[in-house]
């Protein structure tokens, strides 16, 4: 008997290589991410154009119209009304509602960023003749009379002043604004709630309230000084509940597996407090801290009630009146001379720099986020670093084999 072996067939796989010079060419060219089209560009343009045409014809020939502010506020609604006829001709609905929000924010950023320009540049110039003398900088107004030219007589009492009261300000600001937004971070309960709905409250205060309740108790019950002392503590009411409240929100920032991490390590709470969470928040607590200064340096109802004007460089916050940057714009611009307003504008404008400066500070400092170090941070770091190796590195060699 005879045994066929059954034939195997084995199917041979081919590979297709496509023809590349078969297929279609395909469009390279950059493709243009911006959001700004051309026709919104003349849609802007030409909404204005219109709401400015129509406003001129209203204010001058059809209807009794006068006042400059009612004209740009008659002409923005106009523009804002024009605006959405143009877009909803190329665009859909949600899109053209999306444009004209857009364009309602950006106009009224516009229109602050405007004001702020006006606000400081109206200063300087009104305060540019003051401003230009070296005088104004290094001398007081003890010996200078309302008609006397302004080479003579300066506010170096005012800027020692405020640098006085701010420096008492914020040494019983920082620690109570810091132990406060700890204690609201790390304490809840019924009471943690109190401070924080207390606090909250006080942030919407008048500032005036700050000036009465210190004249009211350190003044008149206690039987202090009107004195660069009792503006401190004024300002320092007014400053504490923002200080709380920013120190709160920086607190909230840091990432909660760094503190999970120190407690899974056996630290304590406020060990966890001391070396994770104030370090962490450090640029943010700084931040803070500046924010508030800003805030305190600009104040003039709490220090025109207890404070007082005085005309002479006044060294001790605890005797005699003291004045301050805002106290001196503010008494002095109400005068009819022409120089005392000028003293007091180029008062306005120095207090203008210092706030900015300020702000800036606070910009630069506030750029970095929970945990990111600077430069000479990381070179410190890797520094600590290279000891700590050395060393191991020589204990290793020490050590018998």
């Amino acid at each position: 008997m005879t045994t066929t072996a059954p034939r195997t067939e084995t199917a041979a796989t081919t590979t297709t290589v496509p023809d590349r010079t078969a297929m279609p060419a395909i469009d390279q060219s950059r493709r243009r991410t911006r959001m700004v089209r051309g026709t919104d560009v003349l849609a802007v343009f030409g909404a204005l154009a219109a709401a400015a045409s129509i406003t001129a014809l209203l204010w001058l020939e059809i209807a009794p119209f006068t006042g400059l502010l009612g004209y740009v506020v008659t002409t923005w609604f106009l523009f804002i009304l024009s605006y959405a006829v143009l877009v909803s001709f190329d665009e859909s609905r949600p899109t053209m509602w999306d444009r004209i929000v857009s364009a309602v924010l950006h106009s009224l950023g516009v229109v602050l960023l405007g004001a702020l320009v006006f606000i400081v540049f109206f200063t300087v110039i009104r305060g540019w003749s003051a401003l230009t003398h070296l005088n104004f900088y290094t001398q007081d107004l003890r010996t200078t009379l309302p008609l006397d030219p302004l080479t003579k007589g300066g506010v170096l009492h005012a800027i020692i002043g405020t640098l006085i009261e701010l420096g008492i300000t914020m040494a019983i600001v920082v620690p109570l604004g810091l132990l406060g937004a700890v204690f609201l971070h790390e304490v809840p309960g019924r009471f943690s709630r109190l401070v924080r709905t207390v606090v909250e409250t006080m942030t919407a205060l008048p500032d005036v309230l700050a000036g009465l309740f210190i004249y009211a108790t350190l003044i008149l019950i206690f039987g202090f000084e009107i004195s660069g002392f009792a503006a401190a503590c004024a300002l320092a009411v007014t400053v504490l509940p923002i200080m709380i409240r920013a120190g709160d929100v920086v607190l909230r920032l840091v990432p909660g597996n760094l503190t999970e991490a120190s407690y899974a390590l056996g630290a304590g709470q406020w060990r966890t407090v001391w070396h994770i969470l104030l370090p962490t928040s450090r640029s943010g607590l700084a931040t803070a801290v500046i924010l508030a200064a800003a805030r305190a340096i600009g104040e003039t109802s709490p220090v025109l009630l207890t404070a007082g004007f005085a005309s002479n460089v006044n060294f001790d916050p605890f005797h005699g009146p003291m004045t301050s940057l805002p106290l001196e714009a503010y008494e002095l611009v109400q005068r009819a001379q022409g120089n005392v307003v000028a003293r007091g504008f180029g008062s306005a404008a120095v207090l203008l720099v210092v706030v900015i400066l300020l702000f800036v500070a606070a910009r630069m400092i506030g750029g970095r986020g929970p945990g990111q170090l600077t430069g000479r941070q990381r070179k410190r770091r890797a520094y600590a670093s290279l000891k700590d190796a050395n060393r191991i590195h020589a204990y290793h060699q020490r050590e018998p084999s």
